[in-house]
């Protein structure tokens, strides 16, 4: 196990794991953790009982439905930061102002990490999400929604095609090695 604060396990880190639904992101950032022996939220879970119902009618949501979730989610993940070590998060992060609002939020610097996957990719791995509430319908929404960050925001990109655990070893070089580029 390494020590509470090492470059294997940096202190007072939060890291995001985005992307559009079906990237991804909660199987890298589950698998992140459990590397990093900090806490995940997954981002799903902090919706509420109306915007889950909304998805589940498919019918995207839209900014009323996602500045309060966002809001849950920065502040969870401040809270998981008072343990002193790092937290991993699932959440979307669709657009860049979604990004700088968790930003704000957490009080700690937050690296975010954007799961690519072309169309066909992602739309496979939706329809083989059996009692998901997110249906395979609302991807060109999602898709559409998506603002691919500029490289002033510093968002390390990934393709999702890649085995988890080789996005995990990549995603946990990136966080030791600030100069490594921003798209593997």
């Amino acid at each position: 196990m390494p020590p509470p604060s090492s470059p294997l396990r940096p202190a007072g880190l939060a890291i995001i794991a985005m992307g559009v639904s079906g990237s991804g992101k909660s199987t890298l950032g589950a698998l992140l953790a459990r590397k990093l022996d900090c806490p995940f939220l997954e981002g799903d879970a902090f919706h509420d009982a109306n915007a889950v119902a909304k998805m589940r009618a498919g019918l995207p949501l839209d900014d009323d439905d996602r500045w309060p979730w966002l809001d849950r989610i920065g502040a969870a993940m401040g809270e998981a930061l008072t343990s002193g070590g790092p937290v991993v998060a699932a959440c979307s992060a669709l657009r860049r102002r979604y990004r700088e609002r968790l930003r704000a939020a957490i009080p700690v610097q937050v690296r975010f990490v954007l799961l690519d996957a072309g169309y066909d990719e992602l739309l496979r791995r939706l329809t083989q999400r059996p009692g998901h509430y997110m249906p395979a319908s609302l991807l060109d929404s999602q898709l559409a929604t998506l603002e691919r960050p500029s490289a002033d925001e510093g968002v390390f990109t990934l393709d999702a095609a890649e085995p988890p655990e080789r996005l995990c070893e990549i995603t946990q070089t990136w966080l030791t090695e600030p100069t490594l580029s921003v798209r593997a």
